[in-house]
């Protein structure tokens, strides 16, 4: 697994993930169907004209989850036992149809689980930006995560 473990992250550590994604309208369509969601913001062209967007926006939920998962690879794939919480969750800028989004994450604290001695817990900040660098998301995550060597 390429995911770290507890001791390997560090305070202030940078990670600009590779993974970059365009969003399509079979994504925003698809998410929108999968978690019951009908705002005609989201589906109806229509109506989104009306709007102070202009167009459809995509459902900002899809941008969370879009932006968590593109960091797994580089940071928890295999080694996180559970996620703990998300805080401060925004959306500065809504994205579009055809934005294509990057992510980075920054490791905002960590320290040991006081009820597992297998496990500590880091505190992520990931951040999501459009093609023009402005920054459409944010969230602060807390993982649970292996230490090397637990099971």
């Amino acid at each position: 697994m390429s995911g770290l473990y507890f001791e390997e992250f560090e305070l202030g550590q940078v990670f600009k993930h590779a993974i970059t994604r365009t969003i399509t309208e079979t994504d925003n369509l698809l998410f929108c169907a999968l978690t019951h969601n009908p705002q005609p913001l989201h589906l109806d062209a229509e109506f989104a004209k009306g709007t102070e967007f202009g167009q459809r926006i995509v459902n900002s939920i899809f941008t969370l989850g879009l932006m968590i998962g593109v960091s797994v690879g580089d940071t928890t794939l295999g080694t996180t036992i559970a996620n703990l919480g998300m805080a401060d969750t925004r959306f500065a800028h809504p994205v579009f149809i055809g934005d294509t989004l990057r992510a980075e994450t920054t490791v905002a604290d960590k320290r040991e689980s006081r009820s597992r001695p297998d496990a500590g817990i880091v505190v992520f900040d990931h951040r999501c930006f459009n093609q023009r660098a402005e920054e459409v998301a944010y969230c602060k995550r807390s993982a649970l995560m292996r230490k090397r060597g637990a099971s």
